[in-house]
């Protein structure tokens, strides 16, 4: 009985450690984009199949070395979050990282040099982010936005659809992550304080911060009403409802936040932002 739920901790850790439902959602966003955005006949395709098993290997292995080396601040941020040094040992950890990003590579060989090639860049930013980038002004924020954006578009680049579409809804991905990732460590100012890191926050002060993030959210509607009007035009009913409305609310809501719950409550809301995203590719005819 003790060995059953001694294994039981164990993998209830590793889908915690690894984001099960993110990695999820990150599937399910590349089946939504290769149904809605290319073609409905890509669910039955393998090589589908085979790319969102590489990207969530990937992404999986990304969570996992962001974690090991954020153990500390965790522990100030979010300790009921930790699990490495608890359930999983540090040595695990690092396996598991190079396993699955490994695995994600070879994947992606089999699919075409080009993706293999996205997937070694991919495993590398990762990697680079959690051991630097992330302690870094805006550079971390970027480069985690840039890996969203890629993992939508790379759909586009298996099937050399060329479609305007995906590049609107990676356009889309890259920004809110963009904005959440800014809006995270607004909420994580204190423990990246303490440990020395030189976030956005840290560095210009939570008033600052938010003006640059008005500053994106207002380029971020900019550039999908421009790549809408010059290469494919959808109804504005269809932008008003799940697009400016959404983003409306969320410009309201950090207008009026100043504290870690507010931060933590607008980061889960630009998920929520994402996931409409995700879901109005079903309605795009």
């Amino acid at each position: 009985m003790a060995t059953i739920n001694r294994s039981r901790i164990f993998i209830e850790s590793l889908l915690k450690l690894t984001r099960f439902g993110n990695l999820v959602i990150i599937g399910i966003t590349q089946y939504f984009t290769a149904a809605f955005l290319v073609d409905r006949s890509t669910l039955d395709d393998g090589r589908l199949f085979l790319l969102s098993v590489s990207t969530v290997l990937i992404a999986a292995a990304g969570y996992i070395i962001n974690d090991y080396y954020d153990v500390k601040i965790d522990y100030i941020n979010k300790p009921e979050r930790v699990v490495i040094g608890k359930n999983i040992p540090r040595r695990y950890a690092i396996l598991f990282h190079v396993v699955l990003s490994g695995i994600g590579i070879i994947i992606g060989l089999l699919l075409s040099w080009r993706i293999a090639a996205l997937n070694v860049l991919s495993a590398f930013l990762l990697w680079l982010y959690s051991n630097n980038l992330k302690r870094l002004p805006f550079i971390g924020n970027f480069s985690v936005a840039f890996l969203t954006g890629l993992s939508v578009w790379i759909v586009d680049l298996l099937y050399r659809h060329g479609s305007a579409l995906i590049v609107i809804y990676a356009s889309f991905a890259f920004f809110m992550t963009l904005v959440r990732e800014i809006i995270k460590d607004m909420e994580d100012l204190k423990g990246d304080n303490t440990f020395g890191c030189r976030t956005l926050p840290i560095v210009w002060g939570l008033r600052r911060t938010k003006f640059a993030i008005y500053f994106i959210l207002a380029v971020f509607a900019l550039t999908v009403i421009l790549i809408n009007q010059f290469y494919k035009a959808l109804p504005l009913e269809y932008f008003l409802i799940f697009l400016f409305i959404p983003l409306l609310i969320l410009l309201y809501r950090l207008i009026r936040a100043d504290t870690t719950r507010d931060f933590a409550a607008l980061s889960t809301f630009c998920k929520i932002i994402m996931l409409l995203g995700i879901l109005s590719m079903a309605f795009i005819k």
